[in-house]
């Protein structure tokens, strides 16, 4: 079955028929659906299709029919259509179903007891890293690398492939797994068997891919997947977000996730953006504007005449960057605009026919500007007064406009030097320098006027004899191959070629750390002489140490303003007034002379984005994931229904998550932890410590925990690879937790890094600390402030510190899916009181805390003792963060993969 086929739906158009009807699921509780937000329509009418099966009762179709701004809190279960992965997040995924699957076979279950239950898609995205750049063979070269360290991993993705039903492997090259779902895999309006749950029906005569197995059935395409960005995905009207790794797990082995009723704010847009003003400024702009107004964990649904003037690609680019604002989603609703992208893009006719009726008749289908909605509250963007932007040097909500770029960095970094002229002997890399300059992403390079604007612009610099500094490490690594087939196409390919913005590969890269190596002089600079140089990308994370363990200073920006920094140099120039550069007769290039306009960027895409190239992109992928690449090809297929774990491996280790799990016995009570007694303070944070604090992402150091464990285990240096690439290893994981150079813990406030303070004084590092305490059997806690855990939607943030044997994390608030993730693992989120924190509370980490939690139910509260070296005692009530039934289970259990199995062994027979 190839993707991109003309007749994956040919003859099921005219047949399908809706699984329920929603104004019929409306009136019958008194519900005016217009009156909806879309957002609230989809999760009703998911709610509505598992009633059919028992997994959802009418208490929760009627909560959320009679949905109003301000309703109280309930909750109701969602099951998506499917589940998205990537390789990062994926690995982990797969392979604790294939250890949950190891394990059920030890005791005596089948194989198949441990399946994929809905369509699973890993698109192999985030290995790619840019070893080599600037030189015509760099794709293949750095390809062929990813190939080489990799390997394991890829070998252990193909025995995945054939052993799970469910799952398809979208292989290396295919291109960012946000892209290629808005590209491709999405379908908007899904066709298949399950009227009661949204995918598989569990019969046993299911295919992964139902679309075409049983055309009847049609129920909107929902997605949740294992990269915060799946939001992306809102810009088609397709509703998903992201959740961590082990929701995903759950949701893969077929049980609902628990949500509660939305707050749904919308956002009108008003107006259009002016000439010079990109959706990437939109984003940024868009990305303050929420977090000043507060969205964390609401619904975001765009509505007004500016939304429905954007194209696709811009509205797509503003709902991938939901996280940055904090929301659930940032929602666009299916138009006449979707209908076009889905034209465009190579789906067929008959499935963009079916995509129209079906949600004309459901009331999917937005004809209007979408004033006559509810809200619980709105906010208004003038489009119009979107101006470039940049965003950083830390955080994507740090809006800056263009022409304060400089202030903002010496802002950051007071102790810069002043910009100046550049003598002979000055150091190659100055303060503000621009060292790094990537065009990457999903965010930006899944829309073709961002990538066309960056081509036409390197076009106007070259023609001015404009170049790039050698010190700047340039490169191109889009989301998919349709993009270098319309810059081909439009002559524009050799623009970018020109300065230094050759193709490196397609896939993620500079965004989550896999830059790769800077120009061998700049990083020795640096190294000696401390100068802050920075990153420009034309991503959506820019968190401290992510882009590259060398660069302090990272700022988000479009793709042309990416290439006009490059030729640029540095950030301490005000491109609204000071030149790029001089051309050959010594003229200055001004950013405007070269920036091109609106006309010009319309023309090349009408001529040059064509359906076609979408269909090449796309034509060499079928179901199994199979591709002519000689490499992926090349590759064994391991055979059997079980993993055979190679306790050798640096990369696929069998996880220890079941080492001590035990069947239920008869009549067992209700299953519930010890209370925490006497724990020690393992890590004393901040406000937003992010994931990547947590667990980095990125490059293993030689001298860290994890890296002495690699050298033990005979991997040289230069295989090292990257935190990422060996998550399928909880060895290496674990002792990369709390493992970010730039991590500060207040215990020992005079180091940066993965450094704790143990009770009598002497620093050592929070994996060997936490080695100590479990030999004497000392439960550990951590404590932080405002946001923990916000960032990536990273599983192994919250497995490592499981493994670390830290049982309860104590902050001001939590984001969401990591909270979640923390529930998941058996770690307990606790939440201080209001107006109390680790500073009111004189904490400095040599407390001794003892947590009790009386009841294990959702809103409960747990005494916290405090006891301090004197042996007095402080009492408080925490906010015990087990937001649902579900996380209350996997926390009696252990976690959510102990609670799985102990559910399948009292379920087998005998």
């Amino acid at each position: 079955m190839t993707l991109a086929a003309d007749d994956l739906e040919t003859g099921t158009a005219g047949t399908a028929r809706p699984a329920v009807l929603l104004r019929e699921v409306a009136a019958a509780h008194g519900a005016d659906l217009d009156r909806l937000p879309y957002v609230v329509r989809l999760l009703l009418e998911n709610t509505a299709r598992l009633s059919q099966s028992g997994r959802a009762g009418e208490r929760e179709v009627a909560t959320l029919a009679r949905w109003r701004p301000g309703a109280p809190p309930a909750q109701f279960p969602f099951l998506p259509a499917r589940v998205i992965l990537q390789d990062f997040t994926g690995v982990p995924v797969v392979a604790d179903l294939a250890a949950l699957r190891s394990a059920a076979v030890r005791w005596g279950l089948p194989a198949d007891a441990v399946d994929a239950r809905i369509p699973v898609d890993l698109v192999i995205d985030h290995s790619l890293r840019v070893d080599l750049f600037g030189r015509p063979d760099a794709a293949a070269a750095n390809t062929d690398n990813e190939y080489a360290r990799n390997r394991e991993r890829y070998v252990f993705l193909k025995w995945a492939r054939q052993a799970f039903g469910g799952l398809r492997v979208l292989p290396p090259g295919t291109g960012i797994v946000h892209q290629v779902n808005l590209e491709r895999l999405a379908r908007v309006v899904a066709t298949g068997p399950a009227a009661g749950v949204g995918g598989l029906s569990g019969t046993g005569e299911e295919t992964a891919f139902p679309d075409t197995a049983y055309p009847d059935i049609a129920y909107p395409d929902t997605v949740l997947g294992t990269d915060s960005h799946t939001t992306m995905i809102n810009g088609l009207g397709v509703l998903g977000w992201g959740v961590g790794g082990i929701e995903a797990e759950a949701v893969l082995l077929g049980q609902p996730i628990l949500l509660t009723v939305p707050r749904v704010v919308g956002v009108r847009l008003l107006g259009g953006l002016k000439p010079g003003a990109t959706a990437t400024d939109l984003v940024l702009t868009i990305t303050q504007r929420l977090r000043e107004h507060g969205v964390v964990g609401a619904y975001v649904e765009y509505f007004g005449e500016g939304a429905a003037g954007l194209s696709l690609a811009d509205r797509a680019t503003v709902a991938n960057m939901a996280p940055e604002y904090g929301a659930t989603t940032g929602f666009f609703p299916v138009d006449h605009q979707t209908l076009a992208y889905l034209r465009e893009t190579g789906r067929s006719r008959e499935h963009t026919a079916l995509v129209e009726r079906y949600c004309t008749e459901q009331g999917l289908l937005r004809t209007d500007n979408g004033e006559g909605v509810d809200y619980s509250d709105v906010v208004e963007v003038r489009l119009d007064e979107v101006e470039p932007s940049v965003a950083g040097p830390r955080r994507p909500q740090d809006r800056v406009a263009l022409r304060d770029l400089p202030s903002s960095f010496t802002d950051a970094f007071p102790d810069t030097r002043p910009a100046g002229s550049r003598s002979a002997d000055e150091p190659v890399v100055r303060d503000g320098d621009v060292v790094l300059a990537a065009i990457t992403s999903c965010t930006n390079t899944s829309n073709p006027a961002l990538m066309v604007a960056a081509g036409l612009l390197a076009r106007g610099a070259a023609h001015r004899g404009l170049t790039v500094s050698p010190r700047v490490k340039t490169s191109l690594a889009p989301g998919s191959r349709a993009v270098t087939g319309y810059l081909e196409r439009a002559g524009l390919m050799a623009d970018l070629e020109r300065l230094g913005f050759g193709l490196v590969g397609y896939g993620c890269t500079t965004c989550h750390g896999m830059s790769g190596p800077l120009v061998p002089q700049v990083a020795e600079q640096i190294s000696r002489t401390g100068a802050v140089g920075v990153a420009v990308l034309s991503g959506n994370r820019n968190f401290e140490g992510r882009v590259h363990p060398q660069i302090r200073g990272a700022y988000l920006a479009s793709p042309p303003l990416v290439v006009a920094y490059a030729l640029a140099g540095s950030v301490l120039l005000d491109l609204t007034r000071e030149p790029l550069g001089h051309d050959a007769e010594g003229r200055p290039v001004m950013l405007a002379d070269i920036w091109p306009s609106g006309r010009q960027i319309a023309d090349v895409l009408e001529d040059a984005v064509r359906p076609e190239l979408f269909h090449a992109a796309y034509a060499d992928l079928d179901s199994d994931g199979a591709t002519p690449d000689a490499r992926w090809s090349a590759l064994p297929t391991p055979p059997g229904d079980v993993f055979a774990w190679d306790e050798d491996s640096t990369y696929v280790r069998q996880p220890p998550f079941f080492d001590d799990v035990t069947p239920p016995t008869p009549g067992e009570g209700e299953v519930r932890p010890d209370d925490i007694v006497s724990a020690r303070i393992l890590a004393l944070l901040g406000d937003s410590i992010t994931t990547d604090h947590i667990s980095p992402v990125g490059s293993i150091a030689e001298s860290s925990a994890a890296g002495r464990y690699l050298i033990d285990a005979g991997v040289p240096l230069e295989e090292f690879n990257s935190y990422g690439t060996r998550r399928g290893n909880h060895e290496v994981m674990v002792r990369g937790t709390f493992g970010n150079i730039r991590l500060r813990n207040a215990m020992v406030p005079d180091r940066e890094g993965p450094w704790t303070r143990m009770p009598d004084g002497e620093i050592a590092s929070i994996y060997e600390a936490s080695l100590a305490y479990r030999a004497e059997g000392v439960p550990l806690v951590v404590v932080a402030g405002k946001e923990y855990g916000c960032g990536s939607s990273r599983d192994w943030a919250a497995k490592g510190t499981q493994l670390l044997g830290v049982r309860a994390v104590l902050a001001k608030s939590f984001e969401r899916i990591h909270r979640a993730n923390l529930a998941g693992m058996g770690v307990l989120p606790l939440e201080f009181p209001a107006g109390q924190d680790r500073e009111t509370l004189g904490l400095d980490g040599s407390e001794r805390l003892t947590i009790r939690v009386p009841q294990i139910e959702p809103g409960a509260h747990a005494t916290v003792e405090v006891e301090r070296a004197g042996g007095t005692v402080t009492r408080f009530e925490a906010l015990v963060r087990l937001d649902s039934a579900a996380e209350c289970d996997y926390y009696r259990h252990g976690g959510l993969l102990p609670h799985v199995l102990r559910n399948l062994l009292g379920e087998a027979p005998g």
